[in-house]
């Protein structure tokens, strides 16, 4: 009765083997992505199968035909320490051999060429099993790739073709009327403070400065979004060997931010370059279903080869001149970590120390001729060319190995700014002051006028930093072209003027003041699109015959903006001290700077603006303490300042100088929904550290804030 028992069982325990084995080959299952059987796994499985079962399996497996892995033609046997993955379509491969061939973009089948719905992802250990150490962290974030179905390093299919003409932009929705469009309540404020109240009657000056000013109306905490300019965005990001790793990661955890808080009327397109340059992304509008697949195309990028910056501005500038609508602002921001190894004639490291340095300015200038003409209107060659209307060109430079010269005459010749972005953990907050910006454009091609409105006073002179500024009528009339202002952004300009000398014939009376100046703006409103007219007061001082104490008071706007000048001015000559190798001279001019400074009504007042001047002096001093400090980071901070003070306009700097102050009041460019936005990204941050990036999918909120 015992053996017949057992006779039974054996039978039993061999059909249940059978059936257990023919139901996984004709039946595979679903790729598990964090599968991965170990080799203990495997022999604590064949020890616990019976004697009689093992030998039944091997005969089974003989008249199997041997299986072997298509790959590397070894056998599929069970229990040999590796993984087995069986495919949708039946056909089985050692895991490790079919993960390293989707690696390098092989998504069919090696067998039957069939396309793969569910595709391996073999998970970087970093020299453990996340399954088998513990480590929640690690396996936290491989579910989150899981659930994403995007895998963070699973390289990108290959791309499709590109178009041949980038028409294929996404049409603009159609114009709603907002409710506050009729009639937009705030305008342009233009304000005017002559240098001091008053000049004597008898005395002529030949350099006296006016300050006039212009200050765009701020973003409603409530507006709806046509109070501001929607953008047509296009983002030229470096994708080179030399981004792997952190640095890629948190470019792509940036890009994610830029389209989470871009809103329904803008349009984002994406160009990835290194050797070559691929538009990764038409020209689309970030709606709900834009912003997912915007995502899915940043989540795609991977790094490989050298860097060619001038294809990936190139491909950048195509999407914007040949897209089929237009939104009212246009811009490119453009990323790079390092040389242009394709187009540039040197190198910094074939040179000798002393003379070191990243380009030189006709290298330079050969440089930019090879740009288009859109974002270097010095190439243009024709009329035509000449008025085609400038993109700018926003440039980041990324850790201390990019070319910080190239990088600032982009920005330059193109109308954007340079931001230098020491630090990996940067990249966004780098970002978000930029699209805060941008974000919030409220007037557009603003065109400020001064005209002379008393005999014998004419305009000398109008530094207007990087924005063109012209005099006519033989001193009668000055203009400067101020261009676009974000919401609450402020641009001011010393005008100097020559002031006769005041006679009142016999017999008249005495000549009690004189009119310098009238002031006006004109710019297009962004809600109403219409042409806009401000008069601001007219300028006067009194022309007593005896000054009184209180007409020899400076006007502290005026020494305020004469200071700044003064510093910028100062830091650009170091510049050019320390580029021929003169850290010496660098460093006295630098110091003369400072003691100007501290010496001036405005910061003997204690004025902010002045405080942070200062900083900024003392912390370049520091950059140029030596050549090789000047040459790691010193170049690329002074370069990025002058950038910013050209345009009176907040860039990043480095890690130290802070942009706002530290009573919570903004201090040098910084708009207020520039500060807001970085607030935002730095407040994404401490809640997600950049060390625990997380995958935007479905489950995170898409919709902007709206500041």
């Amino acid at each position: 009765m015992a053996g017949a028992l057992n006779k039974l069982k054996k039978s039993l325990s061999l059909r249940l083997s059978f059936r257990s084995q023919t139901s996984e080959t004709a039946f595979p299952q679903r790729p598990d992505f964090s599968a991965d059987i170990s080799e203990s796994d495997s022999r604590s499985t064949a020890s616990r199968s019976s004697p009689s079962v093992s030998r039944f399996s091997r005969s089974i497996s003989t008249r199997s035909s041997k299986k072997t892995c298509a790959i590397c033609l070894a056998n599929l046997k069970p229990g040999q320490g590796q993984a087995i993955f069986t495919a949708e379509c039946s056909h089985s491969f050692h895991f490790s051999c079919i993960a390293s061939s989707v690696k390098h973009g092989n998504h069919v089948c090696p067998i039957c060429r069939s396309k793969w719905k569910d595709i391996p992802f073999q998970f970087p250990t970093n020299g453990s099993d996340p399954q088998r150490n513990g480590s929640g962290q690690a396996r936290r974030r491989l579910h989150e790739d899981i659930q994403a179905n995007v895998p963070s390093n699973l390289p990108p299919s290959p791309p499709r073709p590109e178009p041949h003409h980038f028409s294929d932009d996404e049409p603009l929705p159609a114009e709603t009327t907002s409710p506050t469009s009729s009639a937009h309540p705030q305008t342009v404020t233009v304000k005017a403070f002559p240098e001091f109240p008053a000049i004597a009657a008898s005395e002529s000056v030949f350099t006296f400065a006016v300050l006039v000013g212009v200050r765009a109306p701020p973003l409603l905490a409530d507006a709806h979004q046509l109070e501001r300019a929607p953008i047509d965005l296009v983002t030229v990001l470096d994708v080179s060997g030399s981004m792997a790793g952190s640095k890629l990661t948190l470019l792509k955890r940036a890009v994610r931010f830029v389209i989470q808080n871009l809103g329904p009327s803008d349009r984002l397109s994406i160009v990835a370059f290194s050797s070559g340059a691929q538009r990764i992304f038409p020209l689309r509008r970030m709606s709900d279903r834009g912003r997912e697949d915007a995502v899915l195309a940043v989540n795609s990028l991977s790094s490989n080869g050298g860097t060619n910056i001038v294809e990936g501005l190139k491909k950048g500038v195509r999407v914007l001149e040949e897209r089929r609508e237009h939104n009212p602002v246009a811009s490119i921001i453009l990323l790079s970590d390092g040389k242009d190894t394709y187009n540039c004639g040197n190198n910094n490291q074939h040179r000798s120390p002393q003379n070191r340095t990243s380009a030189n300015p006709r290298q330079v200038l050969e440089y930019l001729n090879l740009l288009p003409v859109s974002i270097c209107p010095s190439n243009s060659e024709s009329v035509d060319e000449a008025r085609l209307p400038t993109i700018p060109v926003h440039t980041f430079g990324f850790g201390s190995d990019h070319d910080s010269a190239s990088m600032h005459a982009i920005s330059d010749s193109s109308g954007g700014t340079f931001s230098f972005i020491e630090s990996v953990g940067m990249v966004q907050d780098a970002f978000a002051r930029c699209i805060g910006g941008l974000l919030s454009v409220v007037v557009q091609e603003l065109r400020l006028t001064m005209r002379s409105v008393s005999p014998g006073v004419n305009i000398g002179s109008i530094p207007s930093g990087k924005y063109v500024s012209e005099i006519s009528d033989e001193g009668q009339q000055g203009v400067v072209d101020v261009g676009d202002l974000y919401a609450d952004e402020e641009k001011e300009f010393l005008v100097y003027l020559s002031v006769p000398v005041v006679s009142a014939a016999e017999g008249e009376e005495k000549v009690e003041k004189t009119s310098l100046l009238d002031i006006g703006c004109s710019y297009k409103d962004t809600v109403s699109k219409e042409v806009v007219q401000v008069e601001g007061e007219r300028v006067e001082i009194r022309r007593p015959q005896v000054l009184s104490p209180t007409d020899v008071i400076v006007s502290l706007e005026v020494d305020r903006q004469k200071i700044r000048l003064w510093v910028a001015d100062g830091i650009a000559e170091a510049q050019e001290l320390v580029e021929m190798g003169n850290v010496e001279g660098a460093q006295g001019v630098l110091t003369n700077c400072r003691s100007t400074l501290l010496a001036s009504a405005s910061a003997q007042a204690g004025d902010g603006l002045c405080n942070w001047l200062e900083a900024e002096l003392r912390e370049i001093r520091g950059r140029m303490a030596s050549m090789e400090s000047y040459e790691h980071t010193g170049r690329a901070y002074v370069l990025s300042g002058l950038s910013s003070h050209s345009w009176q306009r907040a860039t990043t700097r480095g890690d130290s100088t802070s942009q706002s102050g530290s009573t919570g009041g903004v201090i040098g460019y910084d708009t207020p929904t520039m500060v807001s936005m970085v607030t935002k990204s730095q407040t994404l941050n401490f809640m997600n550290p950049p060390g625990q990036v997380r995958r935007l999918n479905k489950s995170c909120s898409l919709t902007p804030r709206r500041e």
